[in-house]
């Protein structure tokens, strides 16, 4: 038990220079989903903060994030996802190759995800931040060497779940900061409302299952 305590508290404090709660604004939302974005010291490109609440329990969207397959239908223009290598239940290495609209290359990044419960509270923290070194490079697809990305996974009663998710990335090559910035407050909108369309499709799957097979 504390070495889980020790380890949430190290994660917490590795994000907190870049995901402190100071210097957010508001910079988009629909549907419940809120988009806040930041500047970080030393970089033209904001982070990039989205909540929201969702009709799901913080099992079924810990089920879903660490399904990396499924990523390729929910997450904003995923081109593909696949798994590297599975270390434990919470913990896992995998690649992910994001579509950019022509002239832009194609990014990719490797993501080494861990998961950290606290048990009085509930509350699932998700850190997959990208990391070099784990394969090589492709030619013409530009390799993310630096993000941070997390979820905090907060249950909220009634079967749902607030979640913040939080970004900061150098998507590296060249692209105009202003063009990253206004993708990012617009992906996560997308995303979470992706989100949500498998949620919900899992959940009549599972009805169905339960009914074939009572």
């Amino acid at each position: 038990m504390n070495r889980v305590i020790i380890t949430l508290l190290a994660l917490l404090l590795s994000v907190n220079a870049v995901f402190s709660q100071d210097g957010w604004k508001y910079a988009a939302g629909r549907n419940g989903i809120k988009v806040y974005s930041k500047t970080v010291a030393d970089s033209k490109i904001k982070a990039m903060k989205a909540e929201c609440v969702l009709d799901a329990d913080v099992e079924e969207i810990l089920a879903l994030l660490m399904d990396v397959k499924a990523a390729e239908r929910w997450v904003c223009h995923t081109k593909s996802c696949s798994l590297i290598r599975k270390v434990s239940d919470s913990e896992m290495y995998y690649h992910t190759e994001v579509s950019l609209p022509w002239p832009l290359d194609n990014r990719d990044f490797v993501t080494h995800l861990k998961v950290v419960r606290d048990a009085r509270s509930g509350t699932v923290l998700v850190d997959a931040p990208a990391v070099p070194g784990i394969m090589p490079a492709r030619d013409g697809v530009v390799r993310i060497s630096h993000s941070k990305n997390q979820w905090i996974l907060k249950p909220v009663g009634g079967g749902k779940t607030h979640i913040e998710y939080t970004l900061q990335v150098d998507p590296g090559g060249h692209i105009p900061a202003h063009v990253v910035n206004m993708f990012a407050c617009r992906a996560p909108i997308e995303t979470f409302g992706n989100m949500r369309k498998e949620l919900q499709s899992r959940k009549r799957r599972k009805a169905q299952m339960q009914l074939n097979h009572p």
